[in-house]
């Protein structure tokens, strides 16, 4: 039975949409509860005068009219779109020109710059750069005759570049401020990145002006459509990082759009899920995109293009050409199953034939296809009254019966048995055999990757789950975990867990400085800079976290923060006992319930520990102090094999957390490290665990306390270092 809401006190709606190459997709959430309430799906408007944004607009309508709300009830509004990526990738941008500033010795580096046109982004395609170089930033009559060359050549977007820019910015403005003026778009090198290395910030700001006038445009056209529908809520941009920023960000900086799709999936991952550390499988019908999250957060890099690398971060993704719709091949003289992919049915024009009818696959035959011209010829299809269909994962996996009732990707069994049959046959197994031999062929690319990512980021393997999304889910995920012996479970609604990561991600920005020999000072500078940064586009200053990482050997400063547009929080009778979230830590501490005990709680968290001995090989001596903290939904957003916590409150922090810290200090011949802590202290978790210097740590953790109400519960968990 449905229970219907109050019509005078109508859901607040989180409002995600993804723009995808062939549909956009939109849904709607709950705001206060987070759950789905609403989900709808158009055609992608390519082709439209509007471009996208009439796609989008037109999802928006249909949502809103299938859950009977309006515009005004819509306090939340993000869109994720694969339009970047994919004008790099097909090498369709603008053409770019690029002023390197420089006299002397540094007028060679910059003059180096002009090579940049030679890195081919796509076959046959390189970036369209046109330089041009500027001894003195201050000649405006120089500055002048180069933008009158770019004009003439019909370029409107511009990139300035001058060495440690990073350190001294007013040569780039200066020359930036005047090409604004004549109505260009501009990418400074310093406004893209901070770091140092001339030629890499230079690279990624040259990206980003390439897709500049594109994005700009879209930007504008979403803005006036949604604005046009009667939205007042914050519109909000899919980063690659998988968060999001504000539209005006989005125009300035629109390369932190590129491979946000699969980052909208892992979001949402990660916010519906509540994943701790696991690996994500978002499977669609040709290929299986695959990530990680570790300790609560996505796995991030610096990206490539061309060849090249960039200091754009984004989501740590790796794709394998296995999907819901990849067809089996098979050398049937040798009976054996040689493949599976990376073909699919999708890309061959055929329908899966274990969404047939039985009727249609009666007498079926058995044979072997090119998809496409220049294919091998080992592709299975099978040709009966009903026609011709492929052979695919799906089917395999829904003759095994491994593909839940509610799920995307669910076949009647029997028409998939039958389906696989003339296979079984043709290979000398029972079709049960069969359907394993074409599971096992198929996931093993993926479980490679999956060893690999579990290994990379050195995640705890008795905490590792995996969890499946996109509409092909089920045909990799229960049969990978199966074999990989790995925890599993496919997403709630996992079809549209890309749209639905959207509508729940957070704002997050991200400050990178080189500071050798950084002082306290100028390492809360760089906090407070990110903190600010997503308060301006629109995150609630109560909410916002901020994570700060000391890099010695680089001297890189790095503090990521990220904040919720208002407070969410979900229904508290949906939360779990006392006695539930007891029996869960225990089970992820592997102990007996009797073992497992409550060592603090916030009005948030429950942290649970455990007291065992430490194995031998581990050095040391003495028991090991394992650690869980949970939320209160059951889910273990932090786990360490041993530490130490601390109760209080806020106002006890000034003494207590020096006083923690300093014990768990370790020294050596490399100097003091201090210990990695996590400050819990209302519905957040502080992970200041990239601070190595024990006054820097201390002053960050003070930092994270302001403003608190000094009565507030405070928790510290602190692990000692190596």
């Amino acid at each position: 039975m449905v229970e219907h809401q109050d019509v005078s006190a109508p859901a607040r709606l989180r409002v995600g949409i993804d723009v995808g190459g062939t549909f956009t997709d939109a849904v709607a959430i709950d705001a206060a509860t987070l759950q789905l309430v609403g989900q709808a799906k158009t055609p992608t408007s390519h082709d439209h005068p509007d471009g996208v944004a009439h796609g989008i607009v037109t999802a928006l309508h249909q949502l809103l009219d299938q859950v009977g709300r309006s515009a005004r009830d819509v306090v939340f509004l993000a869109h994720g779109t694969t339009q970047a990526t994919n004008a790099l990738l097909e090498g369709d941008v603008a053409p770019v020109g690029l002023i390197g500033i420089g006299t002397g010795a540094s007028a060679v580096f910059t003059k180096r710059l002009a090579g940049l046109r030679t890195i081919e982004i796509a076959p046959g395609k390189h970036l369209p750069v046109e330089y041009a170089h500027l001894r003195d930033p201050h000649d405006a009559a120089a500055i002048g005759g180069v933008l009158d060359r770019f004009d003439a050549a019909g370029i409107r977007s511009v990139v300035v570049s001058e060495p440690f820019s990073v350190d001294v910015a007013e040569g780039e403005d200066l020359v930036a401020d005047a090409a604004r003026s004549r109505g260009f778009l501009v990418t400074a090198g310093h406004e893209i990145s901070s770091l140092y290395g001339l030629s890499k910030r230079t690279r990624t700001a040259v990206l980003n002006a390439v897709i500049l006038p594109r994005m700009f445009a879209t930007a504008d056209l979403v803005a006036d459509s949604i604005a046009r529908a009667g939205i007042t809520a914050p519109l909000m941009v899919m980063r690659c990082d998988g968060g999001v920023m504000s539209l005006d960000e989005m125009r300035r900086r629109p390369l932190l759009t590129v491979l946000s799709g699969p980052a909208a999936g892992v979001a949402g991952a990660l916010m519906q899920e509540k994943v701790t550390d696991g690996v994500f499988l978002e499977t669609g019908g040709t290929s299986t995109d695959i990530s990680v999250i570790r300790n609560g957060r996505v796995a991030v890099q610096y990206t490539e293009f061309g060849g090249s690398s960039t200091f754009l971060s984004a989501l740590d993704v790796r794709a394998v050409g296995v999907g819901g719709g990849s067809m089996v091949r098979a050398d049937l003289g040798a009976r054996s199953v040689v493949g599976v992919g990376p073909r699919s049915a999708h890309i061959a024009g055929l329908p899966y034939a274990c969404f047939a009818s039985a009727d249609d696959l009666t007498g079926a035959r058995l044979s072997t296809v090119a998809p496409v011209p220049g294919d091998p010829s080992d592709y299975l299809v099978l040709d009966g009254p009903g026609g011709r269909f492929a052979l695919t994962l799906t089917c395999a996996a829904n003759a095994l019966g491994l593909v839940g009732e509610q799920d995307y990707a669910r076949a009647d069994q029997e028409v998939a048995a039958l389906a696989l049959t003339p296979v079984a046959e043709a290979l000398g197994l029972s079709v049960r055999d069969a359907a394993q031999r074409v599971l096992a062929t198929g996931t093993e690319p993926v479980l490679d990757v999956v060893r690999a990512l579990i290994k990379d980021y050195r995640l705890p393997e008795d905490q590792v789950v995996l969890v499946g999304g996109g509409g092909g889910a089920a045909a990799v995920t229960p049969f990978a975990g199966h074999v990989g012996e790995l925890e599993w479970r496919i997403a709630d609604h996992a079809e549209v867990i890309s749209p639905i990561g959207v509508a729940l991600a957070l704002i997050r920005e991200q400050v990178e400085r080189v500071i050798p020999g950084a002082t306290d000072e100028q390492i809360l500078g760089v906090r407070r800079e990110a903190e600010q940064a997503v308060i301006a586009q629109g995150a609630d200053p109560h909410e916002v976290s901020v994570d700060v990482t000391v890099d010695p050997q680089s001297h890189t400063v790095r503090a990521v923060a990220s904040g919720a547009t208002e407070l969410r929080t979900q229904d508290r009778s949906s939360r779990l006992s006392d006695d539930d979230l007891h029996r869960l830590a225990a089970r992820s501490l592997r102990v007996p319930p009797e073992e497992a005990q409550v060592l603090a709680s916030t009005a948030a968290h429950r942290v649970y520990g455990a007291r065992r001995r430490r194995p031998w090989w581990r050095l040391g001596g003495g028991p090991e102090h394992p650690v869980r903290v949970l939320d209160l939904d059951g889910v273990v957003r932090f786990a360490s094999p041993d530490a130490r916590v601390e109760q209080g409150t806020v106002g006890d922090g000034t003494a207590m957390l020096p006083r923690a810290v300093a014990d768990l200090t370790s020294y050596g011949d490399g100097g003091s490290r201090a210990p990695a802590l996590r400050l819990l202290v209302g519905p957040r978790i502080s992970d200041l665990s990239g601070v190595l210097d024990e006054s820097s740590l201390i002053a960050l953790a003070r930092s994270e306390l302001e403003g608190r109400d000094r009565r507030e519960d405070l928790v510290a968990v602190l692990e000692r270092r190596a």
